[in-house]
């Protein structure tokens, strides 16, 4: 394997920027479907470091477990994860036990993950190396210049030393850097969900299913029959909430995100771990498992206005996957799905124009599906979701419902039809109009029914002393009539108070902005 740019050829095949999980997943499945193709990989770091995106859910466990063939690796040097689990509370709440929660009373029937990002993304990457990629780094890309159906030139430099590179295909995987978005004008900022986020490994977190806990509040431990620290729990308040991630060796990936229209983050009292800190401890929760905690100081992170996309996905000679090419939101963690989406559409636009279809069609087909998939995504489930985030009775029911739809519409065919579901993105044409119309319609109901208990200084009314204990989904395809009661619940909570907003003005989506926790 050439280990210096001097060794390198001057022209490849399919030259992919960054060398984490979209770019390497790309190259992966690229070989697979092209022997002998001339793959480089171009990475800036020398060892791959920690990032967000710690919790898979079904789908991209799918992906990495059986497509990329990672399950033996992700059992084990990674921990199973044990569903999603939601902590409210409000000014009745004193302890961690009196708050209340919405998660699993049972395992999980479904794989899915908690990975040290960093570990992942070496493997995978190594992996890609041995079956054939030529990898670099660490390297720096500049100067791409783009064109259409010809060669793509760009620069490569290592160390003092720079050359010219060419290659019939370029994949962008340089995640939030997003450099052909941002180089050709298609990067744009999600000004409809200003979200922000800071975020931390820690130490000595405490263990929701240790003895300390236990013994501490007793009644509580008794309520559930899984296990809540393998979880993706979720501390939340009104318009924020934060992810607690176990991973393996005992570090806790601790993170808040938060709408900035609705919360005003600490600005002064240290730095960002110091005011993390701060923030959170005013969730009882949060404070009860953090008490004797420490952060990592060489692992503090901040990133505001989080949500982004191209308007562009794929040329004739290059496309955007991952990160890259859009960020909507962590919560649900779909950016390993979003990969797994991408990175599938990616190698086989790719093969199949080495194979000699007309390009023109495929990347209109491309382009149009990613487009609409985004657009569609992250309008039903996102947008104004922080409105109604912290409050107990609402959240429940749209994640009820959202996960529902989710089984029903997204996992089940990954899971029964395989690696070819992963070409039609979630809510894509034609049949996803219905859908996304149906979870757009509830979650704008949820929002205006919290901003009415905003203007009437009445939310988190039920965000005490409350268990919701889901027994899960399968996939079966008679889970869909599960739909029926919870479509029920809605129209009960509108006939109760949603009536109240029927026909009056749209609220501004632009709130005060707060500083509460809870």
């Amino acid at each position: 394997m050439p280990d210096t740019l001097t060794d390198l050829s001057s022209d490849y095949d399919v030259v992919v920027i960054g060398g984490a999980l979209s770019g390497s997943a790309t190259a992966t499945l690229l070989l697979r479907k092209n022997p002998g193709v001339r793959i480089l990989i171009v990475d800036k770091s020398e060892t791959l470091g920690r990032r967000v995106g710690e919790a898979t859910v079904e789908v991209s466990a799918y992906f990495l477990g059986r497509v990329l063939g990672l399950t033996q690796y992700l059992n084990e040097a990674h921990i199973s994860k044990q569903g999603l689990r939601f902590w409210f509370a409000n000014d009745k709440v004193a302890s961690l036990d009196q708050a209340s929660e919405i998660g699993p009373r049972y395992l999980a029937r479904l794989p899915s993950y908690q990975i040290d990002r960093a570990a992942l993304d070496e493997e995978v990457l190594r992996r890609v190396n041995e079956a054939g990629a030529t990898v670099l780094r660490p390297a720096t890309v500049s100067n791409i210049r783009l064109a259409t159906g010809g060669m793509q030139v760009l620069d490569v430099k290592q160390g003092d030393e720079k050359r010219e590179l060419s290659a019939r295909w370029i994949v962008d995987a340089s995640g939030f850097a997003a450099m052909l978005a941002r180089k050709e004008g298609w990067w744009k900022p999600n000004n409809d969900h200003p979200t922000a986020s800071a975020w931390s490994r820690w130490k000595g977190v405490k263990d929701w299913d240790g003895r300390e806990l236990t013994d501490k509040f007793p009644e509580w431990t008794s309520v559930h029959y899984g296990t809540r620290g393998t979880a993706t729990n979720h501390i939340i308040g009104d318009g924020w909430w934060s992810w607690w991630i176990p991973l393996k060796g005992g570090d806790v990936s601790v993170g808040v995100v938060f709408d900035q229209r609705l919360v005003d983050f600490p600005q002064d009292g240290g730095n960002i771990g110091d005011r993390l800190k701060t923030f959170l401890n005013r969730h009882p929760v949060a404070r009860e498992l953090l008490d004797g905690a420490e952060y990592l100081p060489e692992d503090l992170n901040w990133r505001k206005n989080l949500a982004y996309y191209s308007t562009h996905f794929a040329g004739d000679g290059y496309t955007l996957v991952g990160d890259a090419s859009a960020f909507m939101d962590p919560f649900y963690s779909p950016g390993m799905d979003w990969i797994s989406f991408t990175a599938t559409r990616a190698a086989d636009t790719i093969t199949r124009q080495r194979a000699g279809e007309p390009v023109t069609s495929l990347l209109e087909s491309h382009n149009r599906d990613l487009t609409v998939s985004h657009m569609r995504w992250f309008d039903a489930l996102y947008r104004d979701k922080y409105q109604y985030l912290g409050e107990y009775d609402l959240l429940g029911l749209a994640f009820r419902l959202d996960l529902s739809l989710y089984y029903w519409g997204v996992v089940e065919p990954v899971f029964n039809i395989g690696e070819k579901a992963y070409l039609a993105p979630p809510f894509s044409p034609p049949s996803g109009r219905v859908f996304a119309a149906l979870m757009r319609t509830y979650n704008r109901r949820f929002a205006r029914i919290a901003n009415r208990r905003r203007q009437l200084n009445a939310l988190g009314r039920m965000n005490d002393r409350q268990r919701m204990l889901i027994p899960g989904f399968t996939l079966n395809r008679k889970e869909i009539w599960k739909l029926l009661p919870l479509l029920a619940e809605w129209a009960k909570l509108e006939l109760k108070e949603g009536w109240h907003t029927w026909g009056s003005a749209r609220e501004s989506r632009t709130q005060p902005a707060r500083e509460q926790a809870i």
